[in-house]
């Protein structure tokens, strides 16, 4: 794992996150997406080399909805980048690490993701990011 590639945080009203995120941070939102999979709306801010995500819930049923519910909002997960996420996920599997999907899946902000089960990591759920290439966006 390289560094941080951002820090995932549940909202329950995107616009009024947005809004506070951009007065925190002193910067505008550079990206929104929906990652229909998950059930998500999601809000992309860089400050400096740091990068935070705001997670919206589409649907009842997805899980930032259901991380809403028990939880509230705050801190969603860890996101570390990565070169090689199919390398990164079979030495977490070796190491005993359970894995939340079996093959990395396409995520926001042009990623491919695989989550990692927050019950071996200290109750923290970590997102495992590695950039797609250009030539494959679309």
């Amino acid at each position: 794992m390289k560094k941080i590639e951002h820090i995932g945080i549940a909202v329950r009203d995107m616009s009024a996150a947005s809004a506070l995120y951009e007065q925190l941070l002193g910067v505008s939102c550079y990206k929104t997406e929906d990652v229909l999979s998950e059930g998500v709306h999601t809000a992309f801010f860089k400050a400096g080399d740091n990068k935070v995500e705001l997670l919206a819930a589409i649907t009842k049923e997805s899980p930032i909805a259901k991380f809403l519910e028990r939880k509230g909002e705050g801190i969603h997960h860890i996101a570390f980048d990565v070169d090689d996420i199919l390398s990164e996920m079979s030495r977490l599997k070796a190491a005993g690490f359970q894995l939340l999907n079996e093959q990395p899946k396409r995520g926001a902000d042009d990623k491919m993701v695989c989550f990692v089960h927050p019950k071996g990591t200290n109750g923290v759920l970590i997102e495992l990011c590695q950039q797609i290439p250009t030539a494959q966006i679309g």
